[in-house]
């Protein structure tokens, strides 16, 4: 089977390394991969927002599946331009990708389909959006409507605080994608994602992770993309699997076809769960980052049938087996990140990060230069590791960590405190 994978980052790496364990894949394209992906196939000189070129290049090489990695593709109508040429997509066409493009519709979609979620308010101007904000409590939660690439979101302890993201935002901060905000509840609780796969009718569950959105230690400072990861999650309970499957996984999965918009590909729960009960944060149309990592790494089956089988309406009666032992990630990024940063720094130790026993390094922002490796983005590397326990996961993460050279990096130190509270 001939596969594209579209994307560079972090998960682009992750489901590359998986799906080149397949037996079933003759070749592996990539569009536009990273210094660490390319390793593992062929790569293209096609940006993964070309989509003529990447549906073009499809065609004529005659692909068996296109792998869509990042959103913004997805949601600028990939998926739509390889059906209509005739090629197997794995991910969902615009239509359905407004789960994750629009904040707005994405409630309005857990509406039908009696999803729990928080309640909301959707604004394009800055005064009804204040005044909605003064009949809520503290803390104050507006986000970005459209995609801002993990950073739309703001926690705000104030109503000063909340009033200047209001501004912000509605004032352009995000581009388009903050032309329309929404202002929701504040859901207390414990944070996990859960990932299922869907051809649109039928829906293989795989497992939670939890991920860390603050940039700093004891979960404080800016929201970035995410600075960490493990699995299993130990607020993840079978009571929470089966509410989630039960009550937001399957309803919105129907709620979709019955729109005439079938969501084709892996649909990401982010859960606020309080008392085994799960009520849905957001939806994404692709798998996360850095969650998706983590996957990889505890998935014992082969990837790419179901991939392909979701992608082909063929996905009744398909499973994934998973690992036993526990994985964890910790993310390396650029100092000042999410903010600015200066890119360019050079890397070194990354082999010998790989080298250790169960330890897989992902490349998620970095550069090759003259054999030498560079610091290209925010987030960077993403160092991962299994064990049988999640704490002994995340130990010898640390101690990939460790092997690298990477003075102008940072990363933090307490992944998966939560996880190891429990076990104290």
């Amino acid at each position: 089977m001939k596969v594209l994978l579209i994307g560079g980052g972090g998960r682009e790496h992750a489901l590359g390394w998986k799906i080149a364990q397949s037996p079933n894949l003759t070749k592996l394209y990539l569009a536009p991969g990273n210094p660490g992906l390319n390793r593992l196939g062929e790569k293209l000189s096609i940006p993964e927002n070309d989509l003529e070129a990447i549906t073009a290049f499809a065609r004529e090489n005659e692909i068996d599946l296109v792998v869509v990695g990042p959103e913004a593709p997805l949601a600028d109508g990939l998926g739509d331009k390889l059906r209509a040429a005739g090629v197997a997509c794995f991910g969902p066409d615009a239509s359905a990708a407004q789960l994750e493009s629009s904040k707005g519709f994405m409630k309005e979609v857990c509406a039908a389909a009696g999803a729990p979620t928080a309640a909301f308010g959707q604004f394009s101007e800055q005064a009804p959006a204040k005044a909605f904000l003064r009949e809520q409590t503290p803390p104050y939660v507006i986000k970005a409507d459209g995609l801002a690439a993990g950073k739309g979101v703001v926690i705000a302890e104030t109503l000063d605080e909340a009033d200047a993201a209001v501004r912000e935002m509605l004032s352009g901060q995000f581009g388009a994608a903050s032309a329309s905000i929404v202002i929701e509840e504040f859901m207390a609780g414990e944070e996990a994602s859960f990932f299922a796969i869907t051809d649109g009718t039928s829906i293989v569950p795989m497992i939670a992770a939890q991920d860390h959105k603050r940039a700093f230690e004891g979960d404080k400072g800016p929201n970035t993309g995410g600075m960490g990861a493990y699995s299993p999650a130990p607020v993840f309970t079978p009571a929470v699997f089966e509410r989630t499957m039960n009550e937001i996984v399957e309803p919105i999965v129907a709620e979709m076809r019955a729109r005439g918009m079938p969501y084709i590909g892996v649909l990401y729960a982010g859960l606020m769960i309080k008392d085994e009960r799960p009520r849905l944060v957001e939806i994404n149309a692709r798998f996360g980052d850095p969650e998706c990592q983590i996957l990889m790494r505890r998935m014992e089956s082969d990837l790419l049938p179901v991939l392909y089988a979701a992608a082909t309406g063929a996905l009744k009666g398909a499973s994934i087996n998973w690992r036993d032992d526990a994985a964890a990630l910790v993310v390396m990024a650029t100092e000042g990140y999410p903010g600015a940063y200066k890119k360019g720094s050079l890397i070194s130790g990354v082999n010998d990060a790989n080298a250790l026993s169960d330890v897989v390094v992902f490349h998620a922002g970095t550069k090759e230069e003259n054999g030498a490796l560079h610091a290209g983005g925010g987030r960077v590397l993403n160092v991962t590791a299994t064990a049988a326990s999640i704490g002994e996961a995340v130990a010898r993460a640390y101690e990939g960590v460790d092997a690298i050279d990477w003075p102008e990096g940072f990363y933090r130190r307490d992944i998966a405190w939560r996880a190891l509270e429990r076990d104290a």
